[in-house]
Parts: structure tokens; C-alpha cells; sequence
């Protein structure tokens, strides 16, 4: 892309945010959207130009500008534990239609590893998901909906459980007592690999494919939690030693594609 690379990114939450402020510092123009007027002043401060921008379906507002970018990023995670996924659906929609409406070329959609069930397998982006949970279902859905759209290049990136400042997974079961399944194995990425994945897509123009953001180390979850809860002064946490459903989540294109190294392994 010559010139300053222009980027919008939908949803600056935990991760959109740090993105925005990440692609700030590297020189591009980041536009970067809230549905609070709170925030905006935030988003301002870290450099990102910000818009008040809201899909939920009869509610609709944007600005025509918030589209004039190179590459659309979307990290809106649908509210799964207050049934959110027929709106959420519906807000997918309505984004497609605006990416078509403002000829937006290129796109990159944040899903999760819950896409894939816990299928006691390793895992990649040649494994069918088959979702087994709400969220999962809803995400992969959405996922289809994007890959169905031949007027705009979409890449999926599903990341892992997130971790890193403000997400503390020490904190995750500290003091809790008969945690289940504590020999299954952790899928998690800290927040710079989740940068710098996203970060090496745009350097690589990697659109049109699928990546799967996790470590590639993956201790037992009881290992892995108690540890972190030492290590930051919590509570010992005590789980069940068993093995129930788990998965291992890997990649076959982000060594190849991307030439990413992980930096936080754990």
C-alpha cells in the first residue's frame, strides 16, 4: 500500500486499543471506534482518531469517514452470556453491508479457538470446528458470513484465551478449591503475540486466509494457573487431578505465511 497506511479498527476494547496504539507507533493512521462517548477522549490520547460506531440491529449509527481505510479490522466479541448471538449476527450483517456500501477491500475479523470443540485432538485451520458452545457457534457463523463476501479479501484470525497487562491469569482460579479437568492442556496467548500476529498480517498483506493465534506451549491447566497464582501472590488454587475434554490448539500458516515467531511462550 504506498503511502501512510490507513487502518480502522471496529471495537477498541482490550485488544483493539493496544492494536490502535501499537499501528500508531509505527506510523499509520488508525481510526478507531467506541460506542461510548467516554471513551473517546481515551482513544484520542493514545493517538487513534475516534468515531462513535454502533451495529446493534435499530440502532445503527456510523460515519461514512470510519470507512475510508485500507484495512478494516474487527475485534467485537458477541456478548455470549446474555444471549447476544441473533443481534450479534445481525450486526455482522449490517457491518458487511456498510464494507459494501464504502468498497473497503480489506478486512480482518477477530473469532476465537472456541470455534473448535474440545474434541480431545490436536487442533489447526484444517480441523472442522464443530462448535459446541454458544459463543463458538455464533463466531463461526459470523466467520461464514465474511468468507461468503467475494468483493472484499477476509482474514480470520481465531485467537486463544487472551493474557497479558490487565488479564493476569493468576488471578483466573486463585483460591478456588475442586477445579475439574486440572491435567487438561492450556490454550492461551499473551497480548503482544496477539500484536505481533496481527502487526506481521499487515506487513505480509496476508488477507484472504485463517490463523490461529496460540502459543505453542501448552502446560496442564493446573500447572499453568497455580504457578501464575504463586507467582503474583494469590491464593494457591487446588484442581481435580483429571483428564476430561481438551484440545491443542495449532497452526499450520502462521510460520509459513506470516514467518511469525512467538515471543510470550509459557
Amino acid at each position: 500500500m504506498p503511502g501512510k497506511t490507513k487502518v480502522s479498527i471496529l471495537g477498541c476494547g482490550w485488544y483493539g486499543s493496544a492494536l490502535g496504539k501499537a499501528l500508531v507507533a509505527d506510523g499509520m493512521q488508525v481510526k478507531g471506534s467506541t460506542t461510548s462517548i467516554a471513551k473517546t477522549d481515551d482513544l484520542a490520547a493514545q493517538g487513534i482518531q475516534p468515531y462513535i460506531v454502533n451495529f446493534s440491529p435499530g440502532e445503527e449509527i456510523y460515519d461514512a469517514d470510519f470507512f475510508d481505510c485500507d484495512v478494516l479490522w474487527i475485534a467485537i466479541p458477541p456478548k455470549s452470556r446474555s444471549g447476544e448471538g441473533a443481534a450479534f449476527i445481525e450486526k455482522i450483517k449490517g457491518i458487511i453491508n456498510a464494507i459494501k456500501q464504502f468498497a473497503v477491500s480489506n478486512l480482518v475479523f477477530i473469532s476465537s479457538t472456541g470455534v473448535y470443540a474440545d474434541s480431545n485432538q490436536h487442533v489447526n485451520e484444517e480441523t472442522d470446528p464443530q462448535p459446541n458452545t454458544e459463543a463458538g457457534r455464533v463466531l463461526f457463523e459470523a466467520e461464514n458470513l465474511f468468507r461468503a463476501e467475494n468483493s472484499f479479501k477476509t482474514t480470520i484470525i481465531r485467537f486463544a484465551g487472551l493474557i497479558g497487562p490487565g488479564r493476569n491469569p493468576g488471578r483466573f482460579f486463585a483460591g478456588k478449591k475442586a477445579i475439574p479437568n486440572g491435567d487438561a492442556p492450556v490454550n492461551l496467548i499473551h497480548l503482544d503475540d496477539c500484536i505481533g500476529i496481527s502487526k506481521a498480517i499487515l506487513a505480509k498483506q496476508a488477507f484472504g486466509h485463517l490463523f490461529n493465534g496460540c502459543s505453542p506451549v501448552h502446560p496442564a491447566k493446573a500447572n499453568f494457573y497455580t504457578q501464575a497464582a504463586l507467582d503474583s501472590g494469590f491464593e494457591k488454587p487446588e484442581f481435580i487431578k483429571e483428564l476430561k475434554e481438551w484440545k491443542i490448539v495449532e497452526s499450520v500458516n502462521v510460520g509459513p505465511i506470516l514467518g511469525y515467531q512467538y515471543q510470550v511462550l509459557l
